[in-house]
């Protein structure tokens, strides 16, 4: 379980300037994505459910104290005021899956100064990844036209940690199954897996291999035809199921050339042989724009295995991610540094057939719309249940059923630019000024 040292050393610095003040009143921070990287048009929200359980966990155990007194020099009284911290406030946020755009709230944590402040690097670092990585995902699942895609990120994500929430948010946007086996059994999702390089190379021949591997899994046999010439593994594979009356429901994997032409040859040879329901997985440093153009050019290839692309999204590997203050002591406070302002006050996106437009909390739902955050955490306890991918994968079949085709696209792309409620406009107006005023510079 995480614990409270799991932060970067400035939130400690604040947090204990604070606590010699006795600056507890309640803050309310925001966490939200500034703007998105070129090629994103949508994000997809996720990293809430491990958030969540650092939350629950949150306190400072006494290796923790001992670690800040012995080797940073943090005086005894405010040793005792971390001993007493627990997150006991409120947290709102988007649920998983759900798609969400520039400048929304993912998450907001309304809690104690200190605590807020001092949950900002986990909260951060969680949802950061797990949107980036899902949102990566998301994209192949609309290169993939229908077809089935499976995770095989797991050896090339970076650290297992990171391994375990890709395939979790491949499950929320719909991959069909993972390489991981860990995860599959702890998030409830299909393992699946074929066989490598080595397996066949270990064989005398390609024969030997195919029927081995056969014997021992019958219903679940998958070959891997390119490791010597693909032509020949397809007809090996051809001869090891007729020889040992498989049933057809069995696949053939390649992982290197040509894959539109070897998948139209190999295609070909099994029908030909009458294997018509014999599937073909393609994979091999594949990301969405490969997919999309072997489904684009109708390629017979069933399934997609995506992994080192996807696993580090590649392409855009962080977000502008940020976590601000915008409420303290019932005071709304702003950012005005040049290119990173920010909007005071607690906020809620409201959600129409017409867009999205982000507004204060506190107002009422906007007529025709749907309020996208909703409370998860009261008091310092989880309001409902744990979220579970295939709740998650509803969220996110729904919205993407929605999203436009600007926002959807895979080249320039156009994500929404949402606009803010009236309210908000005037309550940020008034801060701005009263943040000039307060600070002693020309309005």
């Amino acid at each position: 379980m995480p614990r409270a040292l799991m932060t970067d050393l400035y939130e400690l610095n604040m947090a204990a300037s604070y606590l010699r003040r006795d600056m507890r009143e309640p803050a309310t921070f925001s966490l939200f994505v500034r703007r998105l990287p070129p090629e994103r048009g949508f994000l997809v929200a996720a990293g809430v459910e491990q958030c969540l359980e650092f939350l629950e966990g949150f306190s400072f155990e006494p290796e923790d104290l001992e670690y800040l007194r012995a080797e940073l020099g943090y005086e005894e009284d405010t040793l005792a005021a971390f001993r007493e911290l627990r997150f006991d406030g409120d947290v709102w946020a988007v649920p998983e899956g759900r798609i969400v755009h520039a400048n929304e709230p993912l998450l907001e944590v309304t809690a104690s100064l200190p605590v807020a402040q001092l949950v900002e690097t986990y909260l951060l670092n969680q949802v950061t990844f797990q949107t980036t990585i899902a949102s990566k995902a998301a994209r192949c699942r609309l290169a993939s036209g229908g077809k089935d895609l499976v995770d095989f990120s797991f050896r090339r994500t970076q650290g297992t940690e990171a391994a375990m929430a890709v395939a979790r948010v491949t499950g929320i946007v719909g991959f069909a199954a993972t390489s991981n086996v860990e995860a599959a059994r702890r998030h409830g999702l299909r393992a699946t897996g074929t066989m490598a390089h080595s397996y066949v190379e270990a064989f005398p021949g390609e024969a030997e291999a195919f029927r081995a591997f056969a014997l021992d899994f019958p219903d679940r046999a998958v070959f891997l035809v390119d490791t010597y010439d693909t032509a020949n593994g397809v007809r090996t594979a051809i001869e090891v199921i007729r020889d040992l009356e498989l049933d057809d429901r069995l696949g053939i994997r390649i992982d290197s050339g040509d894959l539109d032409a070897l998948a139209r040859q190999s295609r070909a040879m099994l029908d030909e042989a009458g294997l018509p329901s014999v599937r073909i997985v393609a994979s091999g440093g594949l990301d969405e724009h490969d997919v999309d153009r072997l489904v684009r050019a109708e390629a017979p290839i069933d399934a997609f295995g995506v992994g080192t692309k996807m696993g580090v999204s590649a392409d855009a590997p962080y977000l502008d991610s940020v976590y601000k203050l915008v409420s303290y002591a019932d005071r709304p406070v702003l950012k005005l540094s040049a290119g990173k302002s920010t909007a005071p006050g607690a906020k809620q996106v409201f959600r129409g057939d017409d867009g999205d437009v982000i507004g204060l909390r506190e107002e009422p739902t906007l007529a025709g719309t749907e309020p996208l955050l909703v409370p998860v955490v009261r008091g310092g306890k989880r309001v409902g249940d744990h979220s579970a991918v295939a709740d998650a994968r509803a969220r996110f079949e729904a919205d993407l059923g929605r999203l436009p085709e600007p926002a959807r696209r895979l080249t320039t792309p156009e994500p929404f630019r949402v606009p803010f409620s009236d309210a908000l406009e005037r309550l940020t107006a008034a801060a701005r000024a009263n943040a000039l005023q307060r600070s002693g510079a020309q309005p």
